[in-house]
């Protein structure tokens, strides 16, 4: 990586005379409802940098919305997409198949949690694996109903979008919504539910599920149980670590199968493969996308051989699924993150960010509660510890702030007061130190 190109620099105001031109373009031709975080436009990325069309250069706090664990542009990756587009682009596996997307079922059945045989089936996106998941569960169980989680965020399609929490921006003027689709709170110990205190509340937002599903519901008319071992776009909250092993056993007692949705969280983000191993359960199905192919439109939907077997002859599928290019990137995307041991780099990375958060927490009063797992970490800000109001002003203020400087960050939860973390696992230590001092720098300007 050329020195110009090594650290955040700004060069002209921003956006620059560029991306204002592109920014006139794109508004005069995208409709506004597809939203976008900083008004500049790429011109190339590498690592953890992204440069724009002006000469601005950004630390990525962001990846591609988790998308860029092993970084941008990665050569390796660079290289097998390149050699498979000179062989071909598309034929559709349901047409003419192709090695690769075999090559990538039979990698993720060998390494989701489970020992037991197993299938996998490719798509496009992260709604489409939640989508054809619960399609297979009810097909499998008989059952209509499916449970979801407070906060949750699985898609934006009609399904999806249902089971997703958050009604602005995702659900609002959208309805009717899909049937058959049940929420209880999820484990947020910093706002919770139930107005207890972990431990002493004996984790009873798990217990909860059980209540549900007897007095709301009906055991037999449950077909799966769906969370995110993280939650992503509600904040990055981690639930307690048996509040999981709960959930499992009431899934096994009621014949319920337990989905576990790994697309933001999954592929070194926590500092393991898959998020859920830091619980020590094992779900029925396992979904993934995001930093599968590293930019590629791919994901998978992974469940044992009885249930994913149970579908009749074209159930499921579509005409893109499992693109070949996507799937050379996954097979090499996995190597990358296997033998880089990018989830030990990814625990190192996490404590040094959460040592940095939490002592800008002991200096800051807007910072309410620092949170995560390797390094998916999040920063919850609030006007008041005591009452923790939600500060969402001031966390658009700090991202501003930050982009000013020449840091990308997201933010996240449903008071769109928490900065999440996901930055490419590929950061240098200079990389991460100027990042952080940006940060702190635009924390510092609103507390």
């Amino acid at each position: 990586m050329s020195e110009d190109f090594a650290r955040a620099k700004i060069v002209t105001e921003l956006p620059g005379p560029k991306s204002r031109e592109m920014l006139a373009k794109r508004l005069a031709n995208v409709p506004q409802g597809v939203f976008y975080t900083v008004p500049v436009f790429a011109d190339r990325a590498r690592g953890a940098m992204i440069q724009d069309v002006d000469g601005n250069v950004f630390i990525d706090f962001a990846g591609g919305i988790g998308v860029i664990n092993v970084g941008h542009a990665n050569p390796e990756i660079v290289e097998a997409v390149k050699a498979q587009a000179d062989r071909f682009f598309h034929t559709s596996f349901n047409v003419v198949m192709y090695e690769s997307y075999v090559d990538v079922a039979k990698k993720l059945n060998e390494i989701t949690p489970g020992d037991f045989p197993k299938k996998t089936m490719l798509v496009n996106s992260g709604a489409e694996a939640v989508e054809n998941a619960i399609k297979i569960a009810r097909y499998y169980t008989k059952r209509p109903a499916v449970i979801t989680l407070e906060n949750a965020f699985h898609g934006r399609t009609l399904l999806t979008m249902t089971l997703t929490s958050k009604v602005k921006p995702y659900k609002y003027g959208f309805g009717p919504f899909a049937p058959e689709v049940y929420r209880i709170p999820a484990p947020y110990c910093y706002r919770c539910a139930f107005g207890l205190e972990y431990p002493a509340c004996g984790v009873r937002c798990a217990d909860n599920l059980e209540r549900v599903i007897n007095l709301d519901l009906a055991p037999d008319k449950v077909a799966c149980f769906i969370a995110e071992p993280v939650q992503g776009e509600g904040g990055f909250m981690v639930p307690p670590p048996e509040w999981f092993k709960k959930v499992r056993e009431i899934c096994t007692k009621y014949g319920i199968l337990y989905v576990d949705d790994e697309i933001q969280a999954g592929f070194a983000r926590t500092g393991k493969m898959f998020a859920v191993e830091h619980f020590d359960v094992v779900p029925d199905m396992v979904l993934t996308a995001k930093s599968l192919a590293a930019g590629l439109p791919l994901s998978a939907v992974t469940g044992p051989d009885e249930v994913m077997e149970s579908v009749h002859v074209g159930g499921v599928g579509g005409t893109y699924s499992g693109n070949p290019l996507a799937c050379v990137s996954a097979l090499k995307t996995i190597e990358i993150i296997e033998r880089d041991d990018l989830c030990g780099k990814s625990q190192v990375l996490g404590a040094k960010m959460m040592e940095r958060f939490r002592a800008m927490q002991d200096r800051y009063s807007v910072i309410g509660d620092v949170r995560g797992l390797g390094s998916m970490i999040a920063v919850e800000l609030v006007k008041d510890r005591t009452t923790k109001e939600p500060a969402s002003a001031e966390a658009g203020q700090v991202a501003e702030a930050c982009f000013k400087k020449g840091l990308v960050i997201l933010k996240a939860g449903i008071y769109s007061n928490v900065i999440r973390v996901l930055v490419p696992l590929v950061i240098t230590d200079e990389q991460l130190e100027q990042a952080l001092s940006i940060f702190e720098e635009a924390v510092a300007s609103v507390d």
